[in-house]
């Protein structure tokens, strides 16, 4: 189920919400340094990552999924928002450098589909940022952040949906290790709560950022012995045809060899 989006507006202009984007901004900042002439879609609910990199891409967009909502964004100039079907995103294929994706993977209705949609508009060797609620934190169990609504998921489980989706992972980080407290005590210790999160259990932060990078070959993953024609070769066709065809019936024989479904 989506988030609405009034929610979400209502959520960044907290002051939890204020010290949640300035942590993670710094953080998407760690791994995407310059983005000097790309193209920088955001999916989801974006724009309070986008702000930065306005003034540096050569173009920067939102698009909102049309169930959750969208926000006219920014109020002064040209208008950066558009409400889309998140399955049939309005981007020609190859037309975007960088895609961030936050408040979207957990609550989409069909996940494999929304990746391969981002696959398709990213250009040869283009980056995604997945930023989705970590399964073993307590941000997952909490309703207080919009991080605790939808589905949230584990390394392995990202890992895997990358992969089918034809992404190779890049790089993989943890952060929100401060607790999902609206408390003055907390908000005004919460860069220290961070560091000492990250260093000492970094993997209960709530929220994983995993970074993927398109490829264009599927990966084909550890070579597996099949059996064919009464002997074992490897599935690449690492054993010569000769070695295969020997022991086998001359073309003038009348037996016909059986094939791999019937040794």
């Amino acid at each position: 189920m989506h988030h609405d989006v009034g929610e979400l507006r209502d959520f960044y202009q907290r002051p939890l919400g204020v010290a949640v984007r300035r942590l993670l901004t710094h953080r998407l900042r760690s791994h995407w340094r310059s983005v000097r002439g790309e193209t920088v879609i955001g999916l989801g609910f974006a724009p309070p990552y986008l702000e930065p990199y306005r003034d540096e891409a050569l173009r920067v967009g939102a698009i909102m999924p049309a169930a959750q909502g969208a926000l006219v964004w920014p109020r002064d100039g040209d208008k950066l928002t558009v409400l889309a079907d998140e399955e049939h995103l309005p981007l020609p294929d190859n037309s975007v450098d960088k895609v961030l994706a936050v408040h979207c993977l957990e609550t989409a209705e069909r996940v494999r589909p929304l990746l391969r949609e981002i696959w398709r508009v990213l250009s040869p060797q283009g980056r995604v940022m997945l930023v989705v609620p970590n399964r073993r934190s307590i941000w997952a169990r909490s309703e207080a952040t919009p991080f605790g609504h939808g589905r949230p998921f584990s390394r392995r489980q990202l890992e895997q949906l990358l992969e089918n989706a034809m992404f190779t992972t890049v790089s993989w980080n943890y952060a929100l290790h401060a607790p999902p407290i609206e408390r003055q005590f907390v908000l005004r210790s919460i860069t220290g709560l961070e560091r000492a999160g990250a260093r000492f259990w970094p993997g209960i932060g709530g929220v994983i950022m995993v970074e993927g990078r398109k490829e264009l070959m599927a990966p084909t993953g550890r070579l597996k012995p099949v059996r064919a024609l009464g002997r074992l070769v490897t599935v690449n066709g690492a054993q010569p045809a000769r070695e295969a065809a020997k022991g086998c019936p001359s073309a003038n024989s009348s037996t016909t060899p059986r094939g791999p479904d019937q040794a």
